[in-house]
Formats: C-alpha cells, structure tokens, sequence
C-alpha cells in the first residue's frame, strides 16, 4: 500500500518528490535494502538510545505512546518512530520528545536519498533510516520503535539489541504479506525478538503457545505473556497490574474503549521488565492519564468540519479497519453511551481490508450509513457498504467529501446526533486536517 505523503514546506516536499521518483509504492519487505542503507549511514541503528521495540495487529501505537507518557512523566526525554502519520508527515518522527522540524525532515531524507541510489529502498526504509539517523545524533533516555508492517521482515527489525520488545492484539490483517491464519501472523510478529531482550505479549490463545515458545527459543531469549508473568484488570474503575516486582493500582486510561487497559498494561510490563531505563511507581501511575493517540476513538472538537452539526451533536474518530477493531470500537457504544440513538457512520475503506469482518459487530448500533471515497487510495466503492446496510435493513448514501455526509447528517434534523467516523486512518487524518485538529 503506497504512502501518500505531501507537506506545505517546499524543502520537506523536494524530498518527497525525490522519495517518490525513487520508490513509487511498492510494497516488499526484507531487511537486505534497510541494511544497505544503514551500511552507507554508518550504522545509526548501533548508537540509538535505548530500545523498546513494539509490534502488534492492533494497539502497537496506544502501547508506543503508554510508554512515551510513563517515561515523559518520569522526566525521561525520547525519541519515537511511529507509522503512518495521519496529517503531516512529521508526525511520524519524534525527537527527544519533540515533532521533527521541517528543516530537519528536509535535511535527514536527503542525507539518506543522496546514499541511496541503487538499492531500490521503499518508501517506508528510507523514513526509518531518516528516523534513526536522527535519534543517533541527539541525546535521549529512550528510543520507542512501532514495527510499520509484520516484524520479522519490517525495516524496523534492523535494530539488533533493544532492551524490551512487545506485541500487542493479534488479528487478521495484512494477510497478503503476512499469512492468512493468526499462527501465520503471530510467526512474523515474533520475528522481532532478539537475544537478552524479554519479549513480553498480551494474552493469546493457547493455540498459539507453540508459535510463541518457538520464536524465544530461536531468539534466545524469554517470554512473558499476560497471566504468566504479569497481569492485569479492572476493578472499582481502577487499573490493576501485577507481577512478580508487586502491584500497580492506576487510573484508568484517558484514551476512551476498555481495550486501551490492555494496551497501558502492556507498556506497563515492558516499563518493569527491563533495567535500562528505570521509573518510578509514580510515572506508571501517571501514564493512563498522560497518554494521548490521535485518531482511537477521538472526540472530535466542534471544529470548521463539524460547524454544521448542532450543538447536541457527538462524535468520534477512530481509523480501525480490521476485525479485531471492529469488536474493540463497537464495544466502546454502549447504549448507555448512545443515550438511546444509534450511530450515523461515516466511512471510507480501502479496497484491501475486509469490510464485513469489520463491520460485523456494529449490527444493531448503526442508523445509517454514509459511504465516503479514501482519497488517494484504492477504496470501497460505496455499493459495498449499500449491501451490508441492505442487509441490516438500514439506508446507506454515498458521498463525495467529508463535508457532504457532515452536511447530510445535519439537514436530518436530529438536535443531539451520535456520528462515528472511520474505517482508515488515511481518511482519519483527513477529517482531522479538515477539522483543524492536527496532532501534535
């Protein structure tokens, strides 16, 4: 799936376009281009700060910034590599806690496309080697890596020694690169084990324990799975983690959905199963409230996007696309939640992602559907999302823009509207852009 990246500054962009000129989609993964690429940098990926390294169906990126808020509350500065952006490119580089500046995007891409000549690196390997090139040469406390795609063969996976690494949900997604069963997936998350470092996993089948036990012993290293060797759960509306160092009793996530516990609590193993960067109790209290990940169930402001809507109106972000979403994001509307209404779903998908897999557990939650294009992408057409809502008995109606169903929406003339908006964090970071809400 290609990367759609394009930036107001003109020096961001020039490099873009040479990007572009030089890998124009293609998706291959394998570590060999990345390790050129490395080769002629002089290796950063050796002289990064400490490593915590996170991969995962769903949740990696909630994990990447639980972590982020714990170690930034301990005081803690760090980088993050995080993919994809959703409005400006940058916001996939973090440096010592910081976006990447447009002159320093402009200055690291060059600095890897001037050596890259030959090596056919995608898209994807030349923001990486951009991205560790950067955190070699500033200081910080520790360097949070998100796998792109997979892990075995991601570009990310040329680091040799992070101190922790984790996985998150596992699901059916990516089958075409990944395989089409979970033990076929959870093979090539695992690939980013590495020797010495825990490889610390939220719960999973048992079905999967082979795969698992497997991947550590290649590594040479250990697993520490939820319910083994660490735990957690919700009680009284409080997170409570345990392990073998004792017990954590923390507030429960700001990031809305019962699945973010999961989410804390695995960055919360990874913090305590590692020595390299030490925290207070105090900073992992502080994470749940500190984290914050746009597009996952955002409330959206009521900005120029949603000025039509009145004043009652209500409604929430999230680029998930795969079952495994589905079922965590449907939970989150409780009727409770919905006051009595039903949703309006606005949603644009791309052609390669299983809309009835995604849309299943929404059935009886939805009032009506508006069907919108994914710019730039290979998308549903809006007769997809028409059969599904035939089928619930429920009216569906394309549009052409993000203002068109915002507009629709209103002329129904509901006081107090509930609106979902989603189905791609491509289109995500478009409703973001055209709300005014750009992630910082």
């Amino acid at each position: 799936m290609a990367d759609h990246a394009v930036s107001d500054d003109p020096q961001v962009q020039a490099q873009l376009d040479r990007l572009w000129s030089l890998s124009p989609g293609a998706d291959i993964l394998g570590l060999e281009r990345i390790t050129q690429l490395m080769t002629r940098l002089g290796n950063p990926h050796r002289a990064l700060p400490p490593v915590f390294h996170v991969a995962g169906t769903n949740g990696k990126g909630s994990t990447c910034a639980f972590l982020r808020a714990a170690m930034e509350a301990d005081g803690k500065t760090v980088h993050v590599f995080t993919s994809p952006h959703l409005v400006r490119f940058n916001e996939r580089i973090r440096v010592s806690g910081q976006l990447i500046s447009d002159e320093a995007l402009a200055r690291y891409l060059a600095r890897v496309l001037d050596i890259a000549e030959g090596i056919g690196a995608s898209f994807f390997e030349v923001t990486t080697a951009a991205a560790f090139l950067a955190f070699a040469e500033h200081p910080a406390d520790a360097c949070i890596i998100e796998v792109g795609l997979g892990g075995r063969l991601d570009a990310t996976n040329i680091i040799v020694d992070p101190v922790v690494c984790g996985i998150a949900q596992l699901g059916i997604d990516h089958q075409a690169f990944l395989g089409d069963t979970l033990a076929e997936i959870a093979a090539e998350k695992t690939g980013i084990a590495k020797p010495g470092a825990p490889l610390v996993t939220q719960r999973y089948a048992e079905s999967l324990f082979p795969v698992m036990i497997d991947a550590v012993a290649k590594a040479r290293t250990t697993w520490i799975a939820q319910g083994d060797g660490w735990d957690a759960a919700v009680y009284r509306d409080r997170l409570h983690y345990r392990d073998d160092q004792g017990r954590i009793d923390a507030p429960l996530p700001r990031l809305a959905g019962a699945h973010q516990v999961q989410n804390a609590a695995l960055a919360f193993a990874m913090l305590r199963h590692q020595s390299a960067v030490p925290l207070s109790d105090a900073a992992l209290k502080a994470a749940p409230l500190w984290a914050h990940w746009p597009a996952r169930l955002q409330r959206l402001d009521y900005g120029p996007l949603l000025a039509l809507l009145p004043a009652g109106a209500t409604a929430w972000l999230d680029g998930g696309h795969n079952a495994g979403a589905g079922e965590a994001i449907s939970a989150f509307f409780t009727p409770e939640r919905l006051e009595g209404h039903k949703l309006q779903l606005v949603i644009g998908m791309l052609a390669n992602k299983d809309v009835d897999a995604f849309l299943a557990p929404f059935a009886g939650r939805i009032a009506h559907i508006h069907a919108l294009p994914v710019p730039g992408h290979d998308h549903h057409p809006a007769e997809r999302f028409a059969a599904i809502a035939a089928q619930w008995g429920i009216g569906c109606t394309a549009h052409d823009d993000a203002q068109g169903a915002i507009g629709a929406i209103a002329a129904l003339g509901d006081p107090a509207p509930k609106l979902l908006i989603g189905g791609s964090l491509y289109l995500a970071g478009e409703i973001l852009r055209l709300n005014a809400q750009l992630p910082d």
